[in-house]
């Protein structure tokens, strides 16, 4: 038979699209085309590109044929590898680099290698910070107004990151670079964390082809509740001394280095974000000792010394002034008793520790870098914190953050000294004082979740880049946000910002690339970042053309939203004016002298907020942590569980807090006698168990570590099928109220015990709900420790909830977020 060509007819359009790529294709590609080592650059503005038209000759016997490789897709010439950094909680004042006291020669080993900025910005909190980062987008433009844990049914604050907002590693992706993130992510939706996923809202669903960390806020970095991709990981166990910022350091080292043996060629991109020093804070024994008196002189000298430092280092103006200490809302160091001067000295050195510690893992991975003769060609942006240093910790500081998150605001000096050998260890969950904060945001006022202040969004930011940053240890001023990092790398890599992502049309980026700041003819440039806006719990802001207005803030942040606010968030607070062309650190308030130009911002403020989703402004703080969200628990109230199940996230387990519930566990006891968890949820800083405990029955509440209430019985089960009851009667209506709590076997009463109080907001944050064992950290340290395996047989673990017990205007605000959550599923 006489061979001949196969041809496919395609309409006429299509193929014009197919000829039209396969001629870019062409055009671009390197190598011998249609071999298997050929690759090729794409447009880039519509990804992912189209396949190209097969390059080849197909005929009926394959030795009458030509085969041809689809070229592969690799970043334009030059692209350099990308090394994003960026550490959590910490101010202005933190860091060596810029005038602190703590050391961070990592970092000053990047501002040696290229350029300091001295007015660069977050957004004042954890995740509406990240989302901006790797989006190059707006918080409220990505869902993100607010942290996870407090989002709410409005299309700027319901912590979804749409397919219109691809991130950078999607972009880089799609663009032939490797990508990869470790550490911190906090921008998944805390009603998605759970293996049932969807994973579009994970790392991986955005472009981010290999994750290693923990998916919400913070976590225990002694016992991390980990994932590696999709999948629940344990290093932890079986290795005394593990700590997650060693570890973290440990697996993206290994990463790069399987990535270099495998494809030397291939640039990367990796998005490297410790939890350090978000707390708990929880740094190793060695960098503690390290820290052992450096802050005896207290937070009103080392405010002193951090000014001075930052003045020598040229990285604040000559004329920045000290803004006054806030002596009607912080103490003066030399007005306390000596006992608690001691506490906050050591709060202060464990924060100081897990600082340094950070800082020293990361110089582990950019040393990595360089061992693999790739320094030369890596693009490296340290951002020293993702938010101003936090004020979480109250006025006093707490061994266990979990108390301030529910509203317990002043533990006594003398039940924290308890934990002052302990500070910092895995029996400890801390929290600095509040004054400490304000000292490390020097020369600022304010701290962290305050965006109306540059205590709250000021950060430190070195980048490097050899042979393209030509001013080396230079220091530039230009005003910039945390929006403009996608777009200078995208600049960097000659990559353009793509017009349309796997089909959805993409949003505009919002940043304005830096990459004009590089060259040392620009060092004092104009900032090309004219206008931005800021927003966080109603406290606001509008920068312009140098000056700035803010709102002032009506409440201290470390209240935890505990004190009446005003109800009219739009017209009720004062605001604040300054030329920050001369006045870096915001301490000459021009409001009353110049009311026309703060009116003109204030309208500017109204406009930008209504482009990028700011509206509806929201003061409440604890009470959205209760906000009812979409999740595998929404509109139930039964609960049924068989067998051994582990690791369920927090947000997918069914609620106890402030109601009234039962837990029926139906179990069978082996013949030797039964012991183990039968379900828990949290551990060691908040929660509650149900165990058998040497054979008795044992339910345990645990008062955030305040106080632990339990229930007994006095018997051994005897082995057999046995049906084990906690029924609980709730006080309210209110938050937090007490209740009567009884324990049966059988139908019988074996215990019966009265609280006073229960956990309002929070039980956990990283502790899991675990049936037939107990992840992480026990309830009650003195009856067990983990993993606690139930010997048993668990037939049946049944939890039925009766609604909230709530007064009318909690159940209000429950009502209407219950509404919002419907609208926003149609």
């Amino acid at each position: 038979m006489r061979p001949f060509n196969l041809i496919i007819f395609l309409p006429v359009a299509i193929a014009g699209a197919f000829l039209a790529s396969a001629a870019v294709f062409a055009e671009q590609t390197t190598g011998v085309p249609g071999s298997p080592s050929a690759t090729t650059t794409i447009d880039g503005k519509y990804l992912p590109a189209p396949p190209p038209a097969f390059g080849g000759v197909i005929n009926l016997n394959a030795k009458d044929s030509k085969p041809s490789w689809p070229a592969t897709v690799v970043p334009p010439k030059g692209a350099p590898n990308v090394l994003l950094i960026m550490t959590d909680d910490q101010g202005y004042g933190v860091s060596g680099t810029f005038g602190g006291v703590i050391p961070t020669p990592a970092m000053d080993r990047i501002a040696k290698a290229g350029l300091r900025y001295t007015q660069f910005h977050s957004t004042a909190l954890c995740s509406p910070t990240r989302a901006a980062l790797i989006t190059g987008r707006n918080h409220h433009s990505t869902g993100f107004g607010q942290i996870g844990e407090l989002s709410t049914g409005f299309p700027g604050y319901d912590s979804v990151i749409g397919p219109e907002n691809a991130t950078i590693g999607e972009i880089l992706k799609q663009n032939g670079y490797a990508t990869s993130w470790f550490g911190k992510n906090h921008n998944t939706p805390t009603f998605q964390y759970s293996l049932a996923g969807p994973f579009d809202q994970w790392p991986s669903g955005m472009g981010f082809e290999y994750f290693y960390g923990f998916m919400g806020g913070e976590t225990d970095q002694w016992t991390p509740y980990l994932f590696r991709d999709h999948s629940q990981v344990f290093p932890f166990v079986g290795k005394p001394g593990y700590n997650l910022i060693t570890d973290l350091a440990d697996d993206a080292i290994r990463y790069m280095g399987e990535l270099n043996a495998s494809a030397p060629d291939k640039p990367f991109f990796v998005y490297y974000v410790p939890g350090g020093t978000h707390s708990p804070h929880q740094p190793t024994q060695e960098w503690i000792d390290k820290m052992k008196g450096k802050f005896d002189m207290g937070w009103n000298e080392l405010r002193e010394q951090i000014f001075a430092n930052q003045k020598r280092l040229g990285v604040i103006p000559p004329n920045t002034q000290l803004t006054p200490w806030p002596k009607d809302i912080l103490p003066e160091w030399n007005t306390l008793p000596a006992e608690n001067q001691k506490l906050f000295a050591r709060q202060a050195e464990v924060y100081a520790a897990y600082v340094a510690y950070t800082d020293h893992e990361i110089g582990r991975v950019i040393q990595a870098v360089e061992d693999m003769g790739k320094l030369d060609n890596t693009l490296i942006i340290y951002i020293s914190g993702d938010n101003g240093t936090s004020a979480e910790g109250t006025m006093v500081g707490t061994p266990n953050q979990m108390t301030s998150y529910n509203g317990i605001l002043d533990l006594p000096i003398a039940e924290q000294m308890k934990a002052y050998d302990a500070w910092g260890s895995p029996m400890t969950y801390p929290h600095m004082a509040v004054a400490w904060s304000w000292a490390f945001d020097t020369p600022f006022k304010w701290t962290k979740q305050v965006a109306s202040h540059f205590g709250g969004t000021r950060q430190g930011m070195v980048m490097s880049w050899p042979g393209h940053i030509n001013d080396t240890g230079g220091i530039r001023t230009q005003f910039h946000h945390i929006i403009d990092i996608v777009p200078t790398l995208l600049e960097a890599a000659g990559i353009p910002a793509p017009v349309m992502v796997n089909g959805i049309a993409q949003k505009p980026i919002e940043g304005i690339s830096m990459a004009y700041t590089f060259d040392k003819a620009n060092a004092n440039a104009p900032s090309k970042r004219e206008t931005q806006y800021f927003e966080m719990f109603g406290n606001r802001a509008i920068y312009h053309d140098g000056w700035i207005a803010a709102t002032t803030p009506p409440a201290s942040p470390w209240l935890m939203g505990s004190v009446k606010l005003p109800e009219d968030v739009v017209d009720g607070y004062t605001w604040e004016l300054y030329n920050l062309t001369e006045d870096y650190s915001e301490s000459n308030d021009l409001a009353a002298k110049n009311p026309d130009k703060l009116r003109e911002l204030q309208d500017l403020f109204m406009v930008e907020a209504t482009k990028y989703n700011v509206f509806p402004l929201d003061n409440s703080v604890l009470t959205r942590l209760i906000t009812p969200r979409p999740s595998a628990t929404a509109g139930r109230n039964v609960f049924t569980y068989s067998g051994e199940m582990a690791g369920l996230p927090y947000g997918d387990a069914p609620s106890i807090l402030n109601k009234s519930y039962t837990i029926t566990a139906e179990v069978e006891v082996p013949q030797d006698g039964g012991d183990g968890m039968i379900a828990t949820m949290g551990g060691r800083f908040g929660g509650y168990g149900l165990y058998l405990l040497k054979g008795k029955p044992v339910f345990t509440y645990n008062l955030v570590d305040l106080e632990r209430f339990r229930w007994e019985g006095d018997q051994p089960l005897t082995a057999g099928k046995h049906t084990i009851v906690f029924d609980f009667k709730y006080d309210g209506p209110g938050l937090g109220k007490g209740g009567t709590g009884v324990l049966k076997v059988d139908n019988k009463e074996v215990a019966s015990n009265q609280i006073p109080h229960s956990i309002p907001f929070l039980m956990t944050i990283d502790e899991t709900f675990d049936v037939g064992l107990d992840l992480r950290s026990p309830v009650d340290d003195k009856d067990y420790q983990v993993p606690f395996r139930f010997t048993g047989k668990i037939d049946k673990l049944t939890i039925k909830l009766d609604e909230p017990k709530l007064l009318a205007g909690e159940q209000r605000m429950l009502d209407q977020k219950i509404q919002e959550a419907k609208i926003k599923a149609q």
